[in-house]
């Protein structure tokens, strides 16, 4: 039976070649490059009608006739979206996989124990994959909205506040404790939108609109180089379109026009 195959070096996954500047994800009976014994391929969530492997390799693909590899983030403009967010469950598994070798308890070897756990072989301890639950606000001034650069962006981009969860708080205490934290501002009228699995590496994504209600911008340096108010009709740079940060920019824009 075929299967996708999604293979990875580090964080760049091997796409197949398939004509006219098109990629897409090995579907095949067997692994398509070499295993090694010590492998693991791990099973995924499979597609309605085909199961879904993947696994590691030590060194990438090269000048190869039918693949290549490509950073994950690069793969959203190269494969079909469902194909995409797969890649970005594989890509997460194998991340938690690599971190968790040994048990934070005792120190034993952890061995797989079902498809998303592992047990530890000397002290029984079990281990899930984790997330990292984020936030992320679009807040609007009228037709202006907050934008910020952070020191962390790849790009001259600006986006939007973000930052993650603690313990103890809720979401909608998380939003408005980053807005106060980066920005100085208070916001009103916060109500939620959509989420977004984050694979980069192991990130869940909760977007969030907002209005102001009252305050003077202070930027928090440490986090962020630059933010202000933009209107709508001349923004700066922002987000490309696989981010949540994006789609909570292009629906705000649609909805007030």
């Amino acid at each position: 039976m075929k299967k996708f195959w999604f293979v990875f070096c580090k964080s760049d996954i091997m796409l197949e070649k398939i004509g006219n500047g098109e990629y897409t994800i090995p579907y095949q009976e067997e692994p398509p490059t070499e295993v090694k014994e010590w492998t693991t391929i791990h099973n995924i969530t499979p597609f309605d009608d085909s199961e879904v492997k993947t696994y590691m390799i030590d060194s990438p693909i090269i000048e190869n006739e039918r693949y290549i590899m490509s950073g994950l983030r690069a793969s959203f403009h190269m494969i079909p979206r469902h194909l995409y967010l797969k890649a970005g469950k594989c890509q997460e598994i194998l991340y938690w996989d690599m971190n968790t070798k040994f048990c934070g308890v005792c120190g034993g070897p952890m061995k797989m124990h079902t498809d998303i756990s592992k047990r530890c072989e000397n002290c029984g301890k079990e281990v899930w994959p984790q997330l990292a639950t984020a936030v992320i606000v679009l807040i609007n001034k009228g037709d202006d909205i907050l934008l910020v650069h952070a020191k962390n962006f790849r790009g001259d981009y600006y986006g939007l506040v973000a930052g993650f969860v603690e313990t103890g708080e809720t979401l909608e205490q998380a939003v408005e404790r980053e807005v106060m934290e980066e920005t100085g501002i208070r916001i009103k009228n916060l109500h939620y939108y959509s989420s977004q699995p984050w694979p980069y590496p192991s990130g869940l994504m909760c977007g969030f609109y907002a209005e102001y209600e009252s305050g003077e911008i202070k930027l928090q340096r440490s986090e962020l180089e630059d933010g202000g108010w933009y209107h709508k009709d001349n923004l700066p740079d922002i987000p490309d379109k696989l981010s949540i940060a994006r789609r909570l920019i292009d629906n705000w824009l649609e909805t007030s026009k």
